[in-house]
């Protein structure tokens, strides 16, 4: 398990890797500049998932809500680089987006901050893997609506080997799915 840098108890982001993984491959964590951006390189000499590539990238992320423009502390440009190799791209982004949430109504504001997040993913070009208006994420107060938060990306490299994405995993207390 890795967790980013942070302020104590501030953890944002953590990836857990298993241990039968860590068995037969290498793992190697990637700190990024901020606590909300951690990301995992999986190598294996064999190549993985039957392709000529030997390395993954898994890079969580959490971005936090700021006052100031771009209004998210992660710039989408270091969200998003391009890499020659698989790299998935997911987390809790704290954006509304109409592929994301197809029928919720967005402000001008939201959707100018989602849109600047969604044209960094697909110039590089990644994938969006969501499933569009599946909800990840349930306000605990039953009046709010649900959204979708916790988003997924895939490079080019990536994308080809993924034949559907769908995250239901057990709940974790969270109001996000996992």
């Amino acid at each position: 398990m890795s967790f980013a840098p942070a302020p104590p108890g501030r953890s944002r982001v953590a990836i857990y890797v298993s241990r039968t993984l860590n068995q037969h491959l290498s793992c190697s964590t990637i700190f990024h500049y901020s606590s909300e951006m951690l990301s995992v390189d999986v190598f294996s000499l064999e190549g993985l998932f039957g392709s000529p590539y030997h390395t993954l990238r898994v890079t969580s992320v959490y971005l936090l809500r700021t006052n100031r423009p771009p209004y998210r502390f992660i710039p989408a440009e270091r969200v998003f680089s391009f890499l020659p190799y698989p790299h998935l791209v997911l987390g809790d982004f704290n954006l509304h987006y109409p592929l994301a949430d197809p029928c919720r109504s967005l402000s001008e504001r939201e959707f100018t901050i989602s849109t600047h997040y969604f044209d960094a993913a697909f110039d590089v070009p990644y994938h969006f893997l969501n499933t569009p208006g599946a909800y990840t994420q349930f306000p605990f107060d039953k009046i709010s609506r649900p959204s979708v938060l916790d988003l997924a990306f895939a490079n080019t490299a990536l994308s080809p080997l993924i034949s559907s994405w769908d995250p239901p995993l057990p709940s974790t207390g969270s109001d996000h799915i996992p």
